[in-house]
Order: structure tokens, then sequence, then C-alpha cells
């Protein structure tokens, strides 16, 4: 019996061309005009020294940080200070309401459904946990941050390690079976299957192959919790 969902975004609630296409590059146009004008803040000031500490320099300037940071961007790079960042840019974007969260079409009912049957719901996501809450909260169907009881990110560890979803288990203090994963990713199924969470793969292209042993599915409307 499935007491726990933990699932991706990217390609699976939402869509890559989203993240690729609207919200990298969002960030990327802002970064610079961004740490000038806060980079004296805590909290931005934290995130600059941690690019320097990532690469090795701890008096590296401000455009080197820049440079180090739109190659991150432009490598897609999932390094927590990046993650960071990005999303302190993005909730201005979503605040003014330049912005707005795509998800799937049938994505909320799904969350809404499995919520009212007390399946506890959580994200993992290599964006930073306050990206994630970003993207639900500020969605195209609203607020959906109230239906979630956990966010992880890497902080816990990389999605393809196997003790991330250890980590996970053990917060969520549910047994690995009783917890299904899902991802778009055959390297981050094959993780959590290790540490003995149930997998299910989201087939959003259609493509119908590639996902190995872990079974596939469409879209959430064809997960059936029974089945596991």
């Amino acid at each position: 019996m499935i007491k726990a969902i933990v699932t991706d975004i990217e390609g699976t609630t939402t869509s890559i061309s989203f993240v690729t296409e609207v919200l990298f590059p969002y960030a990327r146009e802002r970064m610079s005009s961004f740490l000038d004008a806060h980079k004296n803040e805590a909290d931005v000031a934290t995130e600059i020294n941690a690019v320097r500490a990532e690469i090795g320099d701890p008096e590296a300037s401000l455009d080197i940080v820049k440079q180090t940071l739109q190659q991150w961007i432009d490598n897609d790079k999932k390094i927590t200070p990046l993650k960071a960042l990005q999303g302190m840019i993005w909730r201005s974007g979503y605040e003014s309401g330049s912005l707005k969260g795509h998800l799937y079409p049938d994505v909320k009912k799904a969350l809404e459904s499995w919520h009212a049957d007390g399946v506890s719901l959580n994200v993992y996501s290599s964006g930073s946990v306050a990206a994630q809450k970003l993207i639900f909260g500020f969605s195209v169907d609203g607020d959906l941050t109230s239906l979630f009881e956990h966010y992880f990110d890497t902080k816990i560890g990389g999605k393809r390690e196997k003790n991330s979803y250890i980590t996970i288990q053990q917060q969520l203090n549910v047994a690995p079976e009783s917890i299904l994963f899902l991802s778009d990713i055959v390297a981050e199924l094959d993780a959590a299957s290790e540490a003995g969470l149930q997998t299910l793969a989201l087939d959003r292209e259609c493509i119908c192959e590639g996902f190995g042993a872990h079974p596939f599915v469409h879209n959430f409307g064809q997960i059936d919790l029974s089945k596991f």
C-alpha cells in the first residue's frame, strides 16, 4: 500500500520546455543585475561565497562569480548556490506576475485526490526548495503548496544517488516499499529502486521505451496506486 509519493518536477509535473526555455533564460538575463543590486544582502552574499567555495577561489571577484554562474546555467549544472540564486530571481518574477509555474493538466486533480485519500505528497527536485515552492505556489492552477508535506533538493544529495532516497525515506518515516517515486529519468528511478522505493516513470513524450525495469505511464491520470 502506497502511503507516500515523492515526485520529480521537470518532465514529470512540469514540462521540460518551461524550465529550459522560460525559467533558465529568465534567470540568466537577470543574474548580473540581480547580483549588483543585492550582493550585500545576507542571503545573496552567502550564495556568492558558496560559488567562490565551489570553484576553490575565496577571493574571486563578483565578475568571476557572474561568469561562473552563467556558465553553469548554460551547461545545466545542478549546483546548489546556482539553484538558490535562480530561485531568488524567479521569486521576483512570480510575485510580479510575469511568471506562472507550468503544470500538466492532469497534475492538480491527481494530487488533490491522493491528498484527500491521506497519501503523503512530497517533492524531490534538483531545483532549490524555494524554486519548487514557487512553481507550485504560483502555478497556472493556483497555489498547490498546501498539498505537500516535504520538499527535498540537492542539499540531501544527488538525485542519482541511492543514499539520497534512503535519507528521504528516513525523514518520511515510512517503509521504503510504501513510497512511490515518480520521475522521467531512468538513473533517478534506478537509485530510488536500489533504496527500496517503488518507482514509476512518466513518459510525457510517449517515447514508450527506455525505462528499463520501471513501469511507465503517460500522465498522472493513468496512475493507479492500488497496483503497487
